[in-house]
């Protein structure tokens, strides 16, 4: 028998191949390139995080923080206070281990212009915050070296209660 002479063979060819050839097309198309690919990196460690907060009877929410010594650490300052910021601002200034807390005070006292942070014991400081008004919030990053590093609220009159220690151990 000859399949080429035979027309319902043909026929039936012609209409398969049509079909045929556009689905090779089409597995050709959705055929994914193969492709070497590196093994998903990890996610880096996020950073560990605390809060502190800073109320209108003039306290922060603790004395004492701990952090771990070398890494990296998100420090979030809030003033939880509704008072305005001009009669009980706060903010929280890290010094370094051995300043003179009450020194450093007075000369705060003076630096309005600069938050209270005043430019001549700038090498005193590890961190500050800005100064912070009722329900303002700040957030500070730092990898510190093992050490109790003393930590204040630098507003005019709100150091002797505002002050701590943070210890990175």
């Amino acid at each position: 028998m000859n399949i080429s002479k035979n027309p319902g063979i043909l026929s039936l060819r012609n209409a398969l191949l049509p079909v045929l050839m556009g689905g090779l097309l089409l597995a050709a198309c959705n055929k994914k390139e193969e492709t070497k690919s590196e093994p998903p990196q990890a996610a880096a460690p996020a950073a560990a995080a605390i809060e502190i907060t800073a109320n209108d009877q003039m306290q922060f929410s603790t004395k004492t923080l701990e952090v771990p010594a070398g890494k990296e650490t998100v420090i979030i300052m809030k003033n939880v206070g509704t008072m305005a910021k001009e009669a009980m601002g706060h903010n929280l200034t890290i010094l370094n281990p051995g300043t003179d807390l009450p020194g450093y005070a007075t000369k705060a006292m003076a630096a309005k212009d600069t938050d209270y942070q005043p430019a001549s014991e700038a090498a005193s400081v590890v961190t500050h915050t800005r100064l912070l008004g009722p329900g303002e919030s700040d957030t500070l990053k730092v990898t510190l070296p093992a050490g109790e590093y003393p930590y204040l609220c630098t507003f005019p009159g709100h150091f002797a209660v505002m002050q701590g220690v943070l210890t990175a151990k």
